[in-house]
Formats: structure tokens, C-alpha cells, sequence
């Protein structure tokens, strides 16, 4: 099998003040979207296992055009989502998501060690969604809980389609204080601390 794109699109965002504050250096958010064909729409499918192995070639493209996007900037946050539509179910959004969609992602920002946070949802077309985020490496950085708020275009995701997602930063919130385990003081290797 393998997983039909129908377009992708690339989202920057760049924060250069908050509170008055500059940042130094700014926060660079990227998110790209791949709208691709839900081969399970309109029905039961007992057995995902053939879209989960094929989302593998998608996050493969996916991690490159978000790295592109980033500019050459080193990657410290990710996080993923999906967004089914309405002829689909929230579960073909995660069994496009999974360990085999992110390994390509992992491995293109340095073989991180923090599993990925995500949401997906079922929506119209015209959706919005919150794709959070959070340091790639220890979990438990606080400064990189964070996210980016993204639109999808007012036909997309058609009722057979599936809108795939992947947010990447390089740095942390500007500004952050609330304390907690600082990105320089990552030591181990467990994907949390």
C-alpha cells in the first residue's frame, strides 16, 4: 500500500517580542501539512496495519520539508496531529501517526529521545487544531511546552482525506520561567529528563 498525498503545505511562523521582551534568539515555528487520501473512509477496517507501514514514506517527506522550512536552524521541539474527515475515524489519523510515520522525523532532527506528543480529531473542512509541543529530547523541559495553532484550507479535509501534521521549533517559549529542568541540563537518555 501506499498513502496518496493529495498536497502539502508549509506554515512559518516567526516571534521575534513577547511581553515587550526580545528574543534572542526568535522562535521559529514551522508546520507542515500533508492532505492525503484515507484509504478506510466510509468504512470499518479491522486490520491498520498496512496504512501504519505505509505512513512511513510520508513522514519520510514530511521531515524534509519541515527541516527546509526551518531554515537551517537546529530543531529543539516537535510535535505531530492529524485531522480526519467526516467520512473517516480518529483512529485512521493515529494509525498514520505512529512510531513507524515518526521514526523518519526522529531521526532527520538528530535521533531524538522524547516520544512525540499529538492530537488528532475528526473535523469539516476548514478546521482548526493545536498541535502541541514539546522538547525532543527530555520531556520534562518545561520551557518547550508550547504549540502552534493551525487552520486547514476551507476544503480540506475532504470527507476521504486526512490532514497529517508535523510542528517543529527551534527553541522554547521567549520568555519562559516557570522553572523545571532546563534544555541545557538534559542528561540522561530516557526521553524524559
Amino acid at each position: 500500500m501506499q498513502i496518496e498525498i493529495h498536497r502539502w503545505m508549509t506554515v512559518v511562523e516567526n516571534r521575534m517580542v513577547e511581553a515587550g521582551r526580545p528574543g534572542d534568539p526568535p522562535l521559529r515555528k514551522v508546520g507542515v501539512i500533508a492532505v492525503v487520501k484515507n484509504p478506510h473512509a466510509g468504512r470499518y477496517e479491522q486490520d491498520l496495519t498496512p496504512v501504519i507501514k505505509a505512513s512511513a514514506a510520508v513522514g519520510e517527506l514530511m521531515a524534509k520539508l519541515a527541516l527546509d522550512a526551518m531554515g537551517g536552524l537546529d530543531v529543539e521541539s516537535y510535535g505531530k496531529g492529524g485531522v480526519v474527515g467526516l467520512n473517516g475515524e480518529q483512529e485512521h489519523a493515529n494509525a498514520m501517526l505512529t512510531t513507524t510515520f515518526a521514526e523518519p522525523l526522529r531521526l532527520a532532527v538528530g535521533g531524538a529521545e522524547a516520544w512525540i506528543p499529538s492530537y488528532t480529531k475528526l473535523a469539516a473542512p476548514g478546521a482548526t487544531i493545536d498541535v502541541p509541543l514539546a522538547h525532543k529530547d527530555a520531556l520534562y523541559v518545561r520551557s518547550h511546552y508550547d504549540g502552534l495553532t493551525l487552520t486547514l484550507p476551507p476544503d480540506a479535509p475532504a470527507p476521504d482525506e486526512v490532514a497529517l501534521i508535523i510542528v517543529l521549533a527551534n527553541r522554547g517559549r521567549i520568555n519562559a520561567r516557570v522553572g523545571g529542568l532546563k534544555a541545557s541540563e538534559i542528561g540522561g537518555k530516557d526521553g524524559l529528563r
